[in-house]
């Protein structure tokens, strides 16, 4: 298991937004119906150099929208989006996220879990200060990375 550690400063997000209220299959049609309708946000995805997406999030949130985690990590929001610019203003039909900025351990999905995290955190005194967000690197052909806030900038 390889954990990094990374500084993100506050970013934004355009997706759709959804809930565990929503029933138990929710973040998967929040993914369907973003990836449907995508066309209607491309242009205002953040793109490198090479004219890439930047990435993709399933970023999350608990219910008051101040990024805590998730109440007993089974109960808060979902966004699945595109990071965005950040004066960005999102067609109608989407919502738009600004993340705050923090410093973050980052592991590869399909290496660790996320009880694992959760354990190695635990194991090394440090907080999680934050709701937990997936990200899809487009660069790695949509490889999935857990991103555990463990101090807000």
């Amino acid at each position: 298991m390889e954990f990094k550690k990374i500084i993100k400063h506050s970013f934004t997000i355009i997706g759709k937004e959804g809930s565990t209220k929503d029933g138990p299959d929710f973040v998967r049609k929040l993914w369907d119906e973003a990836n449907a309708h995508f066309g209607e946000v491309a242009f205002l995805a953040k793109k490198d150099q090479s004219g890439v997406f930047q990435g993709f999030w399933g970023a999350m949130s608990d219910f008051s929208r101040e990024f805590k985690p998730w109440e007993d990590f089974s109960q808060g929001l979902y966004l699945a989006g595109v990071e965005a610019n950040d004066n960005a203003v999102p067609p109608q039909g989407w919502v738009k996220w600004v993340i705050p900025g923090f410093e973050y351990i980052v592991a590869k999905a399909e290496e660790v879990g996320f009880r694992e995290v959760l354990a190695y955190l635990s194991e090394h005194d440090l907080p999680l200060v934050g709701a937990v967000h997936e990200y899809y690197c487009p660069k790695e052909n949509g490889q999935m990375y857990l991103f555990f806030p463990i101090r807000k900038l």
